[in-house]
């Protein structure tokens, strides 16, 4: 078999211009575009803020989020806190078990049913409770002073029904919705 080093021509149709690029204007997204987006934002800054957290404090901020409710609830179930941050108790196991390697909570059995078992801080979790900068409790806590207790009401409003959206479509396959 012989190879010539001769340039090979494209004899397919001619390309195209390309396209008139056009400026993304935000201003121009319908209203859902442009809740979605400001929802976004606060997840890139959830999850940025967490591994600013986890880099300067040790802890993520789920794994604050739990320590601040067990901090408020001592002796608190895993299932009841599961209930309270709104997630299935599964989702809660791998966040238990590193807070308990670490030694920042603690977990006994339920003095009347043996199935349970209670969690609350150690002294190292109640140092972490006491903390504020820097993490994504005290930005919140920003928001919120710089803005209306109608404001607030009415924003959990909106997420509270965003979330039971959510919840109700998890059933649903993504293509038939």
């Amino acid at each position: 078999m012989t190879y010539h080093a001769q340039p090979v021509r494209a004899t397919g149709p001619r390309r195209q211009p390309a396209a008139e690029v056009r400026s993304a204007d935000p201003g121009e997204l319908s209203d859902v575009l442009q809740f979605m987006r400001l929802l976004w934002a606060v997840d890139h800054g959830l999850q940025s803020t967490s591994k600013r957290m986890n880099r300067d404090l040790g802890v993520t901020g789920p794994q604050r989020l739990v320590i601040r409710v067990v901090g408020r609830f001592p002796g608190i179930s895993a299932g009841e806190l599961a209930s309270v941050l709104h997630v299935h108790p599964s989702t809660l196991t791998g966040v238990l078990a590193r807070l308990i390697e670490r030694r920042l909570l603690s977990r006994t059995p339920h003095p009347h049913d043996r199935r349970r078992t209670l969690l609350r801080l150690t002294e190292q979790g109640r140092r972490l409770d006491k903390l504020n900068a820097g993490t994504v409790e005290s930005a919140v806590r920003q928001a919120l002073r710089a803005t209306s207790p109608a404001d607030h009401a009415a924003a959990g409003r909106l997420l509270a029904r965003i979330a039971e959206s959510l919840e109700r479509d998890q059933g649903t396959p993504i293509l038939q919705r």
